[in-house]
């Protein structure tokens, strides 16, 4: 290298010898002075060595060059040089750049979630990057979905939206639907044996005869049955007979004919259309052998839970799978599981063995609640009405055995397998399908609450059985329970809530924000202050979003645009960045809902004190920021599925499909009626006519809330318009004459003129 270091070093022996300090830095200044920053000229260690001894740059002018090569070298090597070989090289005119550090900065949170395989909030890690496999149990259909059912399905929609909208997880989710169960089997079989007592209607004596005959086995259900709201739900259903009977036996008593005696009879038919049912599925039960009359029930009721799903705004599965259409992988995932050694074959049924199962190493059964192990009134119904007789117990090994395959008695569906014409077991049918589509250990099972025993437990045992490990599932999800103002959901209590009914009250974004502000996990009660909490916040929210567009209709110029920040939009911005993070590490804590909403609450009520502020002060307030902010809102919410359609700011306005247009198409027409109306008033009160101010309120006041619009006339201020509900603006005008207005009112109770 040309000037290296071995050619042009000063020999410093003779230097470092002159024991006087300003004598020894004079001579290092004249060996300097014949080779300063000549280039390519690299620092040695002879370098280094004689300006250790140099504590800072000489003061002397004349002494430039050694000062000149401190300062060089102390840039370079930093102010605490230590002799290290340099490996730099200076170049004429040039100092190097000082040593960068990256700043400290405090650990990212994780996402936790609460696992009840550890019952605890884990980390959540899937096993392929950012790929995560779930599977989530699905309804058994064979009546109307209720408001249980909305409480897991709107729950793991949100936990999956939030998975993959937030976290950008990429989500596989499939669900299944049972249309082969117990309750199905019977449910289709009554129907049937009903209908076709129905179109031969009986004649009013017989029907009087069978009612009879049929209160006699119901007698003795009522009286051993022990579960009180069971037992209320059938005292009711008995006097509701009784009742329509009296009338009919009074007509053949009185040997009446034609109208008179049929009337009586249709009423008594539908009244006593369960007792009939149960009676003749016991009678006549046995003589339905057509599989297609097991698949017509559950096919309907299907196509009603897709249209609930659907209007509750959860997206479909990747994947769905029925059990009708999988019994083919049921059967051969049966026989590995008797080849492994865990299941035994038992007239004509299979059971899984497991005292085999708990014994074997790597294995464990009860994993979720090993404390219910053993609990036979839990494992009886997970068997089914059908398969708890006498004789079906006495085929197990254990009592802690289930069924993974059934032998079909009369009556029932069945399919040819290797143990004789059978239907699959409940437990199996998650194991077969999911193990089909989601290998041999997948990332998240979910369910509700009360399927951890037996049904998750048995499932757990039997696919690791299967696959011979002990991770089929590596993050159990269960949502709470739903109670109906504190009670338990029942028939019998009369408070049994279907989807249809509850959409007719609130609508689909009111009862997610209803579950949103609860956690998944828990207990959710769903009642008149709850709903109340909910509208609340939808109107509270909704009218920060109203100002705002507002705001944004003004019209400005390309540059007026971006203004200028005082202090309260410092302020206001620090905040906004502080509850994004505070939003953040709830969703990062088993994604809590409800405190990222609160969140987003105080939020909201920090920019409408600015706004407030702002009024006041007759001056506008920063669009741009408040665009960010009400940007921000309606991003979460959308991930929270909240916001069902494609709008770029706050809730749609109008029916699905129509909001956007809706806004877009109506408001420069609803600007121009508001500028024309301010108009007309401000010449009306300089002229003095107070019958135009009328008419000018009663615009306001009268007819524009019943199109669903909203004026708000603000003193000195432009006036604001709002699209709203109508609903909910008529409302306000009642509360308004019965001098009851509150927060979200106040174009209709604004002063008059």
């Amino acid at each position: 290298m040309a000037g290296s270091s071995a050619e042009q070093a000063p020999d410093y022996r003779s230097i470092l010898s002159i024991s006087d300090e300003a004598a020894r830095v004079r001579a290092l200044n004249e060996h300097l002075s014949t080779r300063s920053y000549v280039r390519g000229y690299c620092l040695s260690q002879a370098d280094l060595d004689a300006f250790r001894q140099l504590s800072a740059p000489p003061a002397d002018a004349q002494l430039f060059h050694v000062a000149r090569w401190f300062r060089h070298i102390q840039a370079i090597l930093g102010p605490h040089a230590t002799g290290q070989p340099c490996g730099l090289q200076a170049s004429k005119g040039r100092r190097a750049q000082p040593q960068w550090s990256p700043p400290a900065r405090s650990e990212p949170c994780q996402l936790r979630l609460y696992n009840s395989l550890t019952r605890r909030k884990d980390v959540f890690v899937p096993q392929d990057g950012k790929r995560v496999t779930w599977y989530c149990c699905g309804p058994t259909v064979y009546d109307a979905s209720h408001m249980g059912h909305a409480r897991s399905y709107i729950s793991f929609d949100i936990l999956r939206r939030v998975l993959r909208d937030y976290f950008k997880f990429d989500v596989f989710y499939c669900m299944n639907i049972t249309d082969v169960d117990d309750k199905i089997i019977k449910r289709a079989r009554q129907n049937h044996l009903f209908e076709r007592y129905r179109q031969k209607p009986p004649q009013a004596a017989q029907l009087l005869e069978d009612v009879r005959a049929a209160l006699k086995p119901f007698s003795v259900k009522l009286n051993e049955t022990t579960d009180p709201d069971k037992k209320q739900m059938l005292e009711r259903l008995e006097r509701a007979v009784a009742l329509a009977a009296a009338p009919l036996e009074e007509a053949v008593g009185r040997s009446l004919a034609g109208e008179e005696l049929d009337g009586p009879t249709q009423v008594l038919l539908e009244e006593a259309k369960d007792l009939l049912s149960d009676w003749l599925d016991s009678t006549h039960g046995s003589e339905v052998t057509d599989n297609s009359i097991f698949s017509k029930l559950p096919k309907f009721w299907e196509e009603e839970f897709h249209r609930d799903m659907e209007a509750l705004n959860v997206l479909p599965p990747d994947v769905l799978t029925r059990v009708s259409e999988y019994v083919p992988e049921i059967v051969d995932f049966v026989q590995k599981i008797v080849d492994n050694g865990y299941g035994y074959v038992s007239n004509g049924s299979v059971y899984f063995d497991t005292v085999k199962f708990a014994s074997s190493e790597g294995h464990c059964y009860g994993k979720l609640v090993p404390e219910a192990v053993g609990d036979q009134k839990a494992l009886q119904e997970g068997e089914g009405d059908l398969s708890v007789s006498a004789e079906r117990l006495s085929e197990k090994r254990s009592p802690s055995d289930f069924a993974l395959w059934k032998a079909s008695k009369p009556g029932e569906p069945s399919w040819p397998c290797p143990w004789g014409k059978g239907r699959p077991g409940w437990h199996i049918e998650c194991s077969a399908m999911a193990g089909t589509l989601l290998g041999a250990s997948m990332d998240i099972h979910g369910g509700g609450f009360d399927l951890r025993f037996p049904h998750h437990d048995n499932e757990l045992a039997q696919s690791e059985a299967y696959f011979e490990n002990d991770c089929w599932v590596r993050y159990f999800l269960h949502t709470g329970h739903l109670t109906i103002a504190g009670c338990k959901m029942s028939k019998s209590l009369k408070n049994f809530i279907t989807i249809k009914d509850a959409l007719k009250k609130h609508s689909a974004r009111q009862l997610r924000l209803a579950f949103l502000m609860h956690a998944w996990k828990d207990t959710l009660d769903y009642s008149a202050n709850t709903m109340e909490s909910a509208l609340q916040y939808e109107r509270f929210l909704n009218e920060f979003f109203l100002n705002v567009k507002d705001l944004l209709r003004a019209p400005v110029d390309v540059a007026g645009q971006f203004e200028k920040w005082e202090d309260a939009e410092t302020e206001l911005n620090e905040s906004f960045y502080d509850r994004k993070c505070a939003v953040h590490q709830a969703l990062c804590d088993n994604v809590d809902t409800r405190t990222a909403l609160e969140e987003m609450r105080a939020l909201v009520s920090q920019c409408n004190l600015y706004m407030a502020a702002h009024k006041a002060a007759r001056r506008r307030p920063n669009r741009g920021l408040l665009e960010s902010v009400a940007r921000y809102l309606t991003h979460m919410l959308k991930i929270f599925g909240a916001i069902e359609e494609e709008s770029s700011l706050g809730f749609p306005v109008g029916g699905p499909g129509t909001s956007l247009n809706l806004e877009s198409t109506v408001m420069p027409y609803l600007q121009v009626l508001s500028e024309f109306r301010e108009g007309v008033r401000r010449i009306a009160r300089e002229h003095k006519v107070p019958e135009v101010l009328q008419l000018s309120d009663a615009l306001r006041d009268d007819i524009l809330p019943e199109l669903g619009v909203r004026f708000e006339d603000h003193e000195g201020l432009p006036t604001v318009v709002k699209l709203v509900d109508r609903d909910a603006l008529l409302r306000e005008r009642e509360e308004k004459r019965r001098g009851l207005c509150g927060p979200g009112s106040q174009g209709v109770c604004s002063s008059p003129g």
